[in-house]
């Protein structure tokens, strides 16, 4: 079995259903969906399917590295002795 091939196991919690960014694959009840226009089709490849997981793992992992810093902007800053800016 090809590394390709190899399942990768569980999606983590923050991969949510929905679009794969901005391409045609979408993530519905735990299968992938191919949608278009025309009508749509499920995923039923498992290398692609792997794939599929792979780079929704990866998006929702980059994600998260960009939501920390924007939460930390967020959060009000605290000067010596307590008081807020």
């Amino acid at each position: 079995m090809s590394a390709l091939a190899s399942s990768p196991g569980p999606l983590p919690s923050s991969v949510r259903s929905g679009p794969l960014g901005q391409s045609p694959a979408v993530r519905r009840d735990g299968r992938w969906w191919l949608v278009a226009m025309s009508g749509s089709v499920a995923v039923t490849d498992p290398v692609f399917t792997g794939q599929l997981n792979r780079f929704a793992t990866a998006m929702a992992a980059a994600d998260q590295a960009v939501a920390g810093p924007r939460i930390q902007q967020d959060q009000p800053r605290v000067r010596p002795g307590g008081r807020r800016r």
